[in-house]
């Protein structure tokens, strides 16, 4: 099954930037991976009907701990993160994504994988903290795992 990766966040925002730190490193070791930043619509440009789509953001959340890793799937994408935990981009990109897979029923058929890390810190900056810095391996081996199966 052919898999799409899509790095999504800000690197310029400190915690922001976890997804485009690891889908970097996926990107290196061969994976099929966008960098959509903060702009889920690049996905239709570059959307080539990949069965699988895994998503990797940023994500805030009072439940769970920085650094924390959260995988949704399926509708529970769209359910759990309306419900509980807010995307750092203040759910742009999964009401977009939303849009794009009711616009492309190639999309819609998709399995759908998205991977939060609980940022602490999501303000002017590069670096990561230490908590997200620590989970970044851990969101690599969970991709890898994903994309292989």
């Amino acid at each position: 099954m052919e898999t799409l990766i899509l790095a999504l966040g800000n690197e310029l925002m400190k915690d922001d930037g976890v997804g485009l730190k690891v889908g970097r490193i996926l990107a290196q070791k061969g994976y099929n991976v966008i960098e959509v930043g903060t702009d889920i619509f690049r996905l239709q440009r570059h959307y080539n009907g990949e069965e699988r789509l895994i998503i990797i953001d940023a994500i805030l959340s009072e439940e769970f701990t920085p650094g924390e890793v959260i995988h949704l799937s399926g509708e529970e994408v769209f359910e759990k993160l309306k419900a509980e935990i807010r995307s750092a981009h203040f759910m742009g990109a999964i009401d977009g994504l939303k849009l794009l897979m009711a616009l492309d029923e190639r999309l819609k058929n998709a399995e759908l994988h998205f991977i939060g890390v609980v940022a602490k810190e999501v303000e002017l900056g590069m670096e990561l903290s230490e908590e997200v810095e620590k989970a970044v391996s851990e969101v690599v081996e969970l991709v890898e795992k994903i994309a292989t199966a």
